[in-house]
């Protein structure tokens, strides 16, 4: 264990970090672990004494708050856009469906999302499993939950998750990596959707989303279809309107809040026709030359239920789309 860093000062409110160099974790001066040892120790084999023999092994990683304060969703869509939708993602987005059709067609007839959503995902998420993260969950849920004071509430529960899901599973608490935000696996869920909507798509009866393809892919698939995916639906369109009209319709909360009429009858102009009483709501992205405006659908804010920046939404969608162009003109 790490020595505990001098420069530390521990407030009601949350930890005034002066080094960025990681310490070990004293139990004792958290209240709220004690509660939470006691509720993890009546659902699993964990003792309370085995909990706290755990988590003195646990550091908080003050690299953690750095990083959770300068999300990649803060960029402006422009800038964001160049991260994921590059040659090389589309590329080996298309080598990952080719490879994995078959499972990709399977989870599309069971759930009802198409393989390039799922695969779109993975590509945002994890390049494709390549890119899982470095960090041991438990530190990071442990310091997000502690020293967050934000969303500590949040990390909490997602702590208690997966330490009821490392019981579950036979994990070892201590052996599992992820992302900054405690994300597991190929597809990044956070523990408490790993136990709700990861399934056993490789019928080995586990539901492995560390290391098996399959699981993963069947799992994000699930994920979306229990959130309200509509096949055959849209997701999001761009559209060219008057910008002063535009930005006073701009949806406020991560839903739809009109029907695609309302847009029409304003003059936007709109690459497809449907039905004209379907739900949409508008999105505005900051372009290079100036706002991007997309009409986006019910599947876009089904999206965000994986991640809740529309920004995230629309690279998923973008990426998808480029990566069935490219498999189609391989076929």
């Amino acid at each position: 264990m790490k020595k505990l860093l001098k420069t530390l000062t521990v407030t009601l409110s949350g930890t005034v970090f002066l080094s960025l160099s990681a310490f070990s974790l004293q139990t004792s001066d958290y209240k709220r672990l004690g509660k939470m040892f006691d509720e993890v120790a009546s659902k699993t084999a964990y003792s309370v004494t085995d909990l706290e023999a755990l988590f003195q092994k646990v550091e908080i990683q003050p690299r953690i708050i750095e990083i959770m304060d300068k999300p990649a969703e803060s960029m402006p869509w422009y800038q964001y856009r160049k991260i994921f939708l590059t040659e090389k993602n589309i590329s080996k987005g298309a080598e990952y469906w080719i490879k994995h059709a078959d499972t990709l067609a399977r989870a599309e007839k069971k759930f009802g999302v198409p393989p390039e959503i799922i695969i779109a995902t993975l590509g945002v998420e994890t390049r494709y499993g390549t890119n899982t993260g470095g960090f041991r969950v438990i530190d990071a849920l442990t310091t997000l939950g502690l020293e967050y004071p934000r969303r500590s509430e949040y990390f909490t529960k997602e702590l208690k998750n997966f330490l009821l899901l490392s019981d579950e599973n036979r994990l070892n608490p201590l052996a599992v990596t992820g992302s900054y935000a405690g994300a597991i696996g190929l597809p990044q869920f956070m523990p408490s959707s790993y136990r709700a909507y990861a399934v056993d798509f490789n019928g080995d009866g586990y539901s492995d989303l560390v290391n098996s393809v399959e699981d993963a892919i069947g799992s994000i698939a699930s994920y979306y279809s229990e959130h309200g995916w509509e096949p055959g639906q849209p997701i999001s369109w761009s559209t060219r309107g008057v910008r002063s009209k535009a930005n006073k319709m701009v949806v406020k909360k991560r839903k739809t809040d009109r029907v695609l009429n309302d847009f029409l009858q304003k003059g936007f102009a709109l690459q497809e026709q449907i039905d004209p009483q379907t739900p949409a709501g508008l999105i505005k992205l900051e372009g290079e030359k100036g706002p991007e405006y997309r009409v986006a659908f019910d599947n876009f804010f089904v999206i965000t239920r994986y991640n809740t920046s529309m920004l995230y939404a629309t690279a998923v969608q973008l990426l998808g789309e480029e990566i069935k162009s490219r498999v189609k003109a391989t076929k």
